[in-house]
C-alpha cells in the first residue's frame, strides 16, 4: 500500500497557532513503527500542476495564491498568512491526494497521509485549505481516463462546502458529506448526498446513519473510484468537533467505508482531513488506526 507524505514541508505559522501541524509527522514516525510498512511504501508526491488545479479553480486565484497577492481578509479566512512554503505544501498537499488515486487505482487502495483540504472553493480558500484536493483528484484521474465516475466519502467532522460548490451539477463526481448539523460552516452547502449530525451524537446513531448513507451513495454514484476523506474530529475529545465517537466508533466507521469499497469492488484514496484531539496523540492513533484498518482489508 502507497502512502504519500508532505509533512516535510513546513508552515512557518506565527506563535500559539491552532494549526496542528505536527500530527503528520507523528503519524508518519507511527507508521513505520508499526512494522506494517517499511520505508519503500512512503513517497514523497510531486506538486499539483496549474493544469491539475485549474480543472477545479479558477486560474485567476491560482495565480493569485502562487504570487502572494491574496488580501489579508482572504489569508484571514485560510488561517493562516500567506508564505511560500504555503504553496508549496498546498501544491503538494493535493499532489498527494492525486497520486494516491493513481495508485490506488493500480494497487486498490492508497493514502495521502495529510490532505482532506474541503473548505477550499473554486475561488477561495477557507478553514486552513488552499487547494480542493479531492475535488482537484477526482477530476484528474476523469482527465487522464483513469476513472469515469468518482464518489467522494466525506466523513470529517464538519461540512465539506468547498468540495460541495466546486462539483455542483457535476453528475460524474457524487459527493457525500456526513458532519455535524452545528459545526462549522453555519453556511452549508449542498452535496449530493448530506447526513446532519447533532451535537454529542455517539457511535451506534452515527454507525446507522452511516450504513444507510453509504447504501445510498454507492447505489446513485456506480462509482470506479472513492476519495474518503477520514476526519479524526468526530472524536468526543476534539477541541472542533462537537461530536462523542470513541476510538473504536471511529474505527468501526473506517471498516465499513473499506467494506463497501471491497463489495463493490471499487478502489480507495484515503485522505487525512480534520484532527483537533486536546492530545496530540489521540489524533495520530485514530489516523494511524484508518490506514492500518485499509492495509487489512487492501494489502
Amino acid at each position: 500500500m502507497k502512502l504519500f507524505y508532505t509533512d516535510i514541508f513546513v508552515l512557518p505559522l506565527p506563535d500559539g497557532h491552532r494549526f496542528p501541524m505536527e500530527k503528520y509527522s507523528r503519524l508518519r514516525a507511527a507508521l513505520l513503527d508499526s512494522g506494517l510498512f517499511a520505508e519503500t511504501d512512503f513517497h514523497l508526491p510531486a506538486a499539483a500542476s496549474d493544469e491539475a488545479l485549474a480543472r477545479a479553480h479558477d486560474l485567476e486565484y491560482i495565480r493569485r495564491v502562487c504570487r502572494g497577492q491574496l488580501s489579508e481578509s482572504e489569508q484571514k479566512a485560510i488561517g493562516f498568512p500567506w508564505s511560500a512554503a504555503m504553496v508549496e505544501r498546498s501544491r503538494r498537499s493535493a499532489g498527494a491526494t492525486l497520486a494516491a488515486c493513481r495508485a490506488a487505482l493500480d494497487d486498490g487502495a492508497a493514502a495521502n497521509l495529510a490532505g482532506g483540504t474541503h473548505h477550499a472553493f473554486r475561488n477561495r480558500g477557507e478553514g486552513f485549505c488552499v487547494f480542493n484536493d479531492a475535488a482537484v483528484a477526482a477530476r484528474a484521474m476523469q482527465a487522464e481516463g483513469r476513472a469515469r465516475r468518482v464518489l467522494i466519502i466525506d466523513c470529517d467532522v464538519h461540512q465539506g462546502n468547498g468540495t460541495a460548490s466546486i462539483l455542483a451539477g457535476d453528475d460524474s463526481i457524487f459527493t457525500f458529506s456526513m458532519h455535524g448539523a452545528h459545526n462549522f460552516p453555519f453556511t452549508k452547502e449542498i452535496s449530493d448526498l448530506d447526513i446532519e449530525l447533532p451535537d454529542a451524537c455517539t457511535d451506534q446513531a452515527y454507525l446507522l446513519r452511516l450504513a444507510d448513507g453509504l447504501d445510498l451513495a454507492f447505489d446513485l454514484s456506480r462509482p470506479d473510484l472513492v476519495i474518503y476523506l477520514a476526519g479524526a474530529d468526530p472524536y468526543h475529545d476534539d477541541r472542533f468537533g462537537r461530536l462523542s465517537l470513541s476510538f473504536d466508533g471511529l474505527a468501526e466507521r473506517d471498516r465499513r467505508v473499506f467494506e463497501h469499497c471491497r463489495q463493490h469492488q471499487v478502489a480507495v484514496a484515503v485522505a487525512m482531513a480534520g484532527g483537533y484531539a486536546r492530545r496530540i496523540e489521540d489524533t495520530v492513533q485514530i489516523h494511524c488506526a484508518t490506514i492500518k484498518q485499509a492495509f487489512r482489508l487492501f494489502p
